[in-house]
């Protein structure tokens, strides 16, 4: 699995509105300087967001983008979904159907599920709000175990 940069870019996006004011609406050409990303690259990444509930818009004069929800209601996993689409390390454990003749017998798949699992479990695990409190321990349910690990 591999991370688009349109994936990072999303999170960085997101991460900068997550501290700014909750009542300021933010300019979009403000978050591109501030993250040094393109703006036509982030005019790409905002409707996603938008469909998706997770940005409000406000056109005009004085209109920008805000989170809808608090930092700590979003989560790292839900906002690369978004932009990323399924982040199944393979195509047998994607949403659909798996078309594949061999998934009843196929020894390796159970090593693929346990990554899947990681993956998302570790993604939900870390919120905006984590993101921005950076340096702090997080203690993380990875499968049958709990785990401190620095954000």
């Amino acid at each position: 699995m591999k991370i688009s940069t349109k994936g990072r870019y999303a999170l960085r996006m997101m991460t900068d509105l997550a501290a700014a004011p909750r009542d300021r609406l933010v300019a979009l050409g403000e978050i591109a300087e501030r993250q040094q990303i393109s703006k036509k690259y982030l005019e790409q990444i905002v409707p996603m967001l938008v469909r998706a509930g997770l940005l409000r818009a406000s056109r005009g004069f004085q209109g920008g983008y805000q989170l809808v929800k608090e930092p700590v209601r979003y989560t790292v996993g839900e906002i690369l979904r978004v932009t990323e689409g399924n982040l199944a390390p393979i195509a047998c454990l994607e949403p659909e159907v798996n078309p594949c003749p061999r998934k009843a017998e196929c020894r390796v798949l159970p090593i693929w599920e346990g990554l899947y699992r990681t993956i998302t479990e570790y993604l939900e695990g870390i919120t905006l709000q984590d993101i921005l409190d950076r340096g702090v321990e997080k203690t993380l349910c990875i499968g049958n175990e709990t785990k401190k690990v620095p954000l």
